[in-house]
C-alpha cells in the first residue's frame, strides 16, 4: 500500500512540475526546482554519468545539439558502431559515421561509450556473416577477433566503455542465440569477443548489454542472462559490467508493482553479486499501452521513471544513465509497436517542440536523491 501511495503522489507532483516546463535549449528553466541545473551536473555530483544516444545526422541539428550539450556528459552511437554499418560487406570498412560522432564528442568535451562490437543476433549481423559457413572454429574466431580488435582499437583510450556483446539471449528460450559464429564456435564466441576487446582497448570497461527487464514476460530472459554471465565469470572472461537497456516495451508502467519490483531487485542483486558494474544504457518509456491523454501519460511515465531510477540508483554499482534519445520525435519508439490510436508517443524527457516534460524532472529528482558513489 505504501508503494502505491508514493507513486500516486509522485504522479501528482510530476503533473504540477510539468505545467511549468518550458524549452531548455534557450536557457530558460526546464522544469521544477532543478531546471536550471543540467542533468549531467546532478549526475556527476553522485558519481554517475548522464548522456544520450545520438546518430550522425543529429550532430547537424542545432536545436537538438543545444539540448544534448546542455544536459549530457556522454553520448553513445545509436547505430554507427554496429557491424552492419562498419562492415556491410567483407571488402568494405566504413568508419565515416562512427568517426563523425567521435569527433563531435571530442570537439564538445563529451565522453563516449561504444555500442556494440558484436550484436550476436542473426537479424542484425550483416548478410555476408550470416551466409558464411565456417570450415572451423579457428576460421570463425579469426574473423571475429580481427573485426572486434579493429573497431575497439580505433578509439581506444577515448571510448571508456564498450558493449562487447549485445542481445545474445533468446527471450523465448533463455539460451544463446544461434548464428553462423556459434555454429562454428559454440558459446565460446562470447568469450573470444571479450578477450579480443580487452586486448584492443585495455582501459575500457567491457559490458554485456541486453533488454531483459522487470516485465512479467521476461523471466526466461533474465534467467538466461544470469546463466550466461555466471559462465563468463567462471571462465575468467573479462566482463566488467551489465548493460541494462531499461526499455519497457512489453508491459505498461502500471505493471511495475511491488511484486515485480521485488523480482527485478533479485535479478539486479544477482548481477552485482558477480562483481559487475551496472550501466542503464537505453532508457525510455514506451506508452503504447497507455491511455491517450497527454497529461495522464506524462504523469504515469514520470512516476514510473522516479520509481525505477530510485531503485537502480540505490545500487552504488550503477554508474551510467543513458537515455535512448532526448526528444520524442528523435525516438526510435515512434516506429516500434505503434499506438493503436495512431497518436505520437511521448517516451523521452523532451517533447517534439523541445519542451522539458515531467519525465525530465523525475530523472532530476532521482539523481538528487541518489547516494554518492565513487
Amino acid at each position: 500500500m505504501t508503494e502505491f501511495t508514493r507513486r500516486h503522489t509522485l504522479a501528482l507532483m510530476a503533473g504540477t512540475l510539468g505545467s511549468a516546463a518550458c524549452a531548455h535549449g534557450n536557457g530558460e528553466t526546464a522544469s521544477g526546482d532543478s531546471g536550471d541545473v543540467p542533468l549531467k551536473t546532478l549526475a556527476a555530483g553522485k558519481g554517475i554519468r548522464f548522456g544520450t544516444a545520438m546518430d550522425a545526422r543529429e550532430i547537424h541539428q542545432p536545436d537538438y545539439v543545444d539540448i544534448v550539450l546542455a544536459e549530457c556528459a556522454i553520448i553513445v552511437a545509436e547505430n554507427e558502431h554496429k557491424m552492419y554499418t562498419i562492415q556491410p560487406t567483407p571488402e568494405k570498412m566504413d568508419w565515416g559515421p562512427g568517426d563523425a560522432l567521435v569527433e563531435f564528442a571530442k570537439a564538445h568535451g563529451l565522453g563516449m561509450r561504444g555500442h556494440t562490437l558484436l550484436w550476436q543476433h542473426p537479424q542484425w549481423l550483416p548478410d555476408w556473416v550470416n551466409d558464411t559457413t565456417f570450415s572451423s572454429a579457428v576460421e570463425a574466431e579469426t574473423l571475429l577477433r580481427t573485426y572486434v580488435q579493429a573497431v575497439a582499437a580505433r578509439d581506444a583510450g577515448f571510448i571508456y566503455s564498450w558493449d562487447v556483446v549485445n542481445e545474445t539471449i533468446d527471450p523465448e528460450t533463455g539460451e544463446i542465440r544461434e548464428t553462423s559464429l556459434t555454429r562454428a564456435m559454440g558459446p565460446e564466441v562470447l568469450d573470444a569477443a571479450f578477450h579480443a576487446a580487452r586486448e584492443a582497448a585495455p582501459s575500457a570497461t567491457l559490458a554485456y548489454n541486453d533488454y531483459m527487464s522487470w516485465e512479467p514476460s521476461h523471466e526466461k530472459h533474465r534467467s538466461g542472462v544470469l546463466r550466461m554471465l555466471e559462465r563468463l565469470k567462471r571462465n575468467d572472461t573479462p566482463v566488467d559490467a551489465l548493460g541494462i537497456q531499461s526499455h519497457s516495451n512489453d508491459a505498461p508502467p502500471s505493471a511495475f508493482t511491488p511484486t515485480q519490483q521485488r523480482i527485478w531487485r533479485n535479478f539486479v542483486d544477482e548481477a552485482v553479486g558477480m562483481g559487475l558494474e551496472i550501466y542503464l544504457t537505453e532508457f525510455d518509456v514506451n506508452d503504447s499501452m497507455m491511455a491517450p491523454g497527454i497529461a495522464e501519460r506524462d504523469r504515469e511515465i514520470a512516476a514510473f521513471t522516479r520509481d525505477y531510477l530510485d531503485m537502480m540508483f540505490s545500487y552504488r554499482e550503477t554508474k551510467d544513465l543513458l537515455v535512448w534519445g532526448l526528444a520524442d520525435h528523435h525516438s526510435w519508439l515512434q516506429g516500434f509497436k505503434p499506438r493503436e490510436d495512431g497518436l505520437p508517443k511521448r517516451p523521452t524527457l523532451y517533447d517534439s517542440a523541445y519542451r522539458a516534460k515531467p519525465m525530465r524532472e523525475a530523472v532530476a529528482a532521482a539523481l538528487r536523491a541518489a547516494p554518492v558513489r565513487s
